[in-house]
């Protein structure tokens, strides 16, 4: 099939359809790699011609790599279902007869090339594309499509598609797919202006905001399956104002189980008279403090209204029972069915990372150091898990040059006689701020380094302090080089010199 090309009387729709799209592919980037940068996502415009002796045409880039043909008779299906489907969303006072027909419209075409992408992305297995809503623009229906890579966007836990709004919109099953509504919404209005695409120039939104937006849209999914109006509950703003607040100084840790009352996998252990609502934050984070690694606060999406457990076997197709970790201070995660599906850190949401298995550490000292014996691969796995286990985070940094730094640096850290690092050993160095400083061999040479390293841009603003030091010393190092960094909640980052 030949890849669908722009024709010259197409490329260009309106003055700032270069700059929209180039615009677009920037928050996609920003917005996407924050989440996971396996995503690589990748933005492409559509032009659907309201004349049907007209062919359907990529307008930007020319080469978009889709089939031209798949895409010929997407209006004359969108017609179809424009006329054969009822239109999901109750409609509101004010509504005139002509908004309808455009929505019933919008939905046909989106719904129309959006299978035809799903063909398509069935059939090559990499990729899957997902259609934004189509903006007539100069006699084209300009569609705005994001392209992600498969293999990463299915690695994470999901909650069921197919559940809707009372409106009649789509909730989002996961954080990726609530950014990507997002994003949609942020081209569907910068398309609609009077100058379409104008305001991803002039006022381009942070990725970050974005980011945020996603994370409430998402958590009212959980809202829903409750009973409640998602509008009005606001989960993730609840949970970021009581994961910030401390309790006599010290920082809330423990759980919030959402289900209705009367759940049957759920048991109280004592109940409140007067329950005590989520929003009533300082009295939530009071609350907690009673909490224990098997006793929880019981919510039911509005009040807490017990501390109990959760009992039986839970049927994970239900989805109506959800779990707010409170990992540390202002930091939470979403869970359901033992699944992590978000987690938020000082208000950002992002997607659950994976510890370190042996394997993935294996590779990253094959491909910075090259082959390694057994032995010595075995010797720094130990390292690196013991210190894994340390309760506030820490960074291990091996490089080929360990005794050369450690006499560089010797002015902002603690020069140690060479030993060879035990789990002993390690529990002891990790203790203290500040990374530790060893060789391949798993020789020791400094601790409580102060690295330091040129920025490279590449940071992350969602990260500690700890992870962007490792990322900019590791870029910076003349060496091969790996840190290690271990986050508060003992999750795992390796960040290699050695691109793969």
């Amino acid at each position: 099939m030949s890849p669908l090309v722009a024709s010259p009387a197409v490329t260009q729709l309106w003055p700032h359809q270069v700059r929209y799209r180039q615009g677009a592919q920037t928050l996609a980037t920003e917005l996407f790699d924050v989440l996971d940068d396996d995503l690589k996502p990748f933005v492409l415009l559509l032009a659907l011609p309201t004349d049907d002796s007209l062919p359907a045409r990529c307008l930007e880039p020319e080469d978009c790599g889709l089939p031209a043909e798949a895409f010929s008779d997407v209006m004359a299906r969108g017609r179809v279902i424009q006329h054969t489907s009822s239109w999901p969303y109750p409609e509101r006072d004010g509504v005139t007869p002509e908004m309808v027909r455009r929505k019933h419209q919008g939905l046909g075409i989106r719904t129309a090339v959006q299978e035809t992408l799903d063909l398509l992305d069935e059939h090559s297995g990499q990729y899957q594309h997902f259609a934004g809503w189509p903006v007539e623009i100069n006699g084209y229906f300009v569609v705005t499509v994001l392209r992600l890579q498969r293999k990463p966007l299915r690695a994470y836990p999901s909650l069921r598609p197919a559940r809707y709004y009372t409106d009649g919109k789509p909730l989002a099953p996961s954080l990726v797919l609530a950014a990507m509504y997002r994003f949609n919404e942020e081209g569907v209005k910068s398309l609609s202006e009077p100058e379409p695409g104008a305001s991803f120039i002039v006022r381009p939104r942070e990725s970050e905001e974005v980011l945020r937006s996603a994370g409430k849209t998402f958590l009212d999914t959980p809202a829903q399956a409750l009973g409640l109006d998602p509008s009005v509950t606001k989960l993730f703003a609840t949970c970021n104002t009581i994961s910030s607040l401390r309790y006599e100084g010290a920082e809330g840790v423990g759980k919030l189980l959402l289900a209705r009352r009367g759940h049957p996998n759920i048991e109280e252990v004592f109940a409140l008279t007067c329950p005590t609502e989520l929003t009533d934050y300082r009295a939530v984070r009071k609350l907690l403090e009673m909490t224990t690694p098997d006793v929880h606060l019981l919510a039911d999406g509005e009040n807490v209204y017990a501390l109990g457990r959760q009992v039986g076997h839970y049927d994970a197709v239900r989805e109506d029972m959800f779990v707010i970790s409170f990992v540390t201070h202002y930091a939470w995660e979403f869970q359901h069915a033992g699944n992590v599906l978000m987690r938020s850190h000082y208000g950002l949401p992002g997607l659950p990372r994976t510890r370190l298995s042996r394997p993935e550490f294996r590779r990253a000292l094959k491909r910075t150091f090259g082959v390694m014996d057994a032995p010595r691969v075995e010797r720094l796995w130990d390292v690196v898990l013991e210190a894994s286990r340390q309760k506030h985070g820490t960074m291990l940094v091996i490089t080929t040059e360990a005794l050369a730094e450690a006499d560089r640096l010797k002015l902002q850290c603690t020069l140690i006689e060479p030993v060879p690092l035990t789990p002993l050993i390690t529990r002891l160095v990790t203790s203290i701020d500040g990374a530790v400083l060893l060789d391949p061999e798993g020789y020791c040479y400094s601790i409580g380094v102060i690295l330091d390293g040129r920025a490279s841009g590449r940071g992350d603003s969602t990260r500690g302090a700890r992870y962007n030091s490792g990322l900019r010393y590791v870029e910076s190092s003349e060496y091969p080089c790996l840190a290690v960094v271990v986050s508060e909640d003992g999750l795992v980052d390796v960040i290699t010199s050695v691109k793969e």
